[in-house]
């Protein structure tokens, strides 16, 4: 008897040594997701635009998309996978259907994101004259009305639904995106951009707190890439410049990363907004864990520490594009898809897939870091929790 209580004592030291070494979240058993649920714009979109059929207007559903994974166009606007694919692969869930699906299942989840998504609904640009920049009607409040409706064929029951969602992961972003480009494509000052950032982030919020109240406790709440490192902000803003006095030190860009100053400084201030949002949600919601997904930090590496990624040190170049007309490989009247473009020949070799979005080895990358850190807060598993 003496002995099995020597043996429960020592098992019990055993435990508490291991919490006191590692912590307590590195104790927690692997997380086993139900679903998940993921809204978003262009970096999430896996074919809610093209379920119909592919528009004309849409050359980001023509080969060569989809070249390195699937091996033709599934409506995801890169050469294979998007984060969420990576996500959904390493937490065990079959890829995430388009909500738009037909005759799909959605009881392991669903995929509302759409390309051209803003986080505010079109009629606070036609308010501002700026309603000919967003094409899109799926907005993040016109998703997660788009998923209310879902719900009967989810889960059934109000219970069985909030169980179900409690198990969930629910991935809201990123959204912004295409908000602050509606002003800039308009060739609007970048202040008038500046201005949307307390719009848009309480617009996030907004979705975070009905997402809750539908019964999601677990949330990733992805910020801003550093728009100003992009070939098509790179690209269109050198063509207005050359009909304009030089900067004279060239100070509108960084000396290292080349990438312009300005719109840098925008997705970081709305990435800090955003970020404090998220503290305020999380002291409202103590039983929620919402979790910051950092698109800004990794691309900023892919830009300044390209050779560590397996990247060309290059100026950010699109890998598909109009070779030879520019020096990043980007056109509007020559975009990916388009009669004239071209592809890489090795797409891994490039983070900005078109001028615009991230190839699948960027969006690898970047996946890994919001799972397992160091690119989240926290990151949505622990080191110790890996399925590979």
């Amino acid at each position: 008897m003496a002995t099995t209580r020597v043996r429960r004592l020592l098992a019990c030291l055993a435990v508490l040594l291991v919490l006191a070494v590692v912590g307590p979240h590195a104790a927690v058993a692997a997380r086993e997701y139900a679903a998940i649920f993921s809204f978003g714009d262009s970096l999430s979109d896996t074919g809610n635009l093209c379920v119909d059929g592919i528009p004309d207007y849409l050359a980001t559903a023509r080969r060569p998309y989809g070249m390195t994974y699937f091996g033709y166009p599934t409506g995801r606007v890169s050469d294979g996978r998007v984060i969420v694919d990576f996500i959904a692969q390493e937490l065990g869930v079959p890829l995430l259907p388009p909500s738009r699906a037909r005759n799909a299942s959605f009881h392991r989840g669903a995929n509302f994101a759409i390309t051209g998504a803003t986080a505010l609904d079109a009629a606070f640009f036609q308010e501002r004259g700026l309603g000919q920049g967003v094409w899109s009607s799926g907005s993040l409040h016109a998703q997660i009305k788009w998923f209310l409706e879902m719900k009967p064929a989810i889960c059934g029951a109000p219970e069985a639904c909030r169980e179900l969602f409690r198990r969930s992961l629910f991935i809201l972003g990123e959204f912004g995106g295409n908000d602050y480009s509606t002003p800039l494509c308009a060739k609007r000052p970048v202040s008038e951009a500046h201005a949307l950032v307390p719009h848009v982030v309480r617009a996030i919020g907004e979705g975070v707190e009905k997402l809750i109240a539908e019964g999601a406790a677990e949330l990733l709440v992805p910020g801003l890439l550093p728009i100003g490192c992009f070939p098509v902000y790179l690209t269109t803003t050198k063509q207005q410049k050359q009909q304009q006095p030089p900067d004279g030190d060239g100070s509108s860009y960084g000396r290292r990363s080349g990438c312009i100053k300005d719109l840098n400084t925008l997705s970081w201030v709305h990435n800090v907004a955003l970020q404090r949002r998220i503290a305020e949600l999380r002291a409202r919601h103590p039983g929620v864990r919402i979790m910051y997904a950092d698109y800004y930090t990794p691309a900023i590496r892919f830009v300044l520490h390209a050779e560590e990624y397996g990247f060309l040190k290059q100026a950010p170049r699109a890998c598909c594009g109009a070779p030879g007309m520019g020096e990043h490989n980007y056109n509007i009247a020559f975009m990916c898809g388009q009669p004239g473009s071209h592809a890489c020949d090795h797409p891994s070799n490039h983070w900005s897939w078109d001028g615009i979005h991230l190839t699948e080895a960027a969006n690898a990358h970047i996946a890994k870091g919001w799972l397992y850190g160091p690119f989240a807060d926290p990151p949505i598993l622990n080191a110790s929790e890996s399925t590979t």
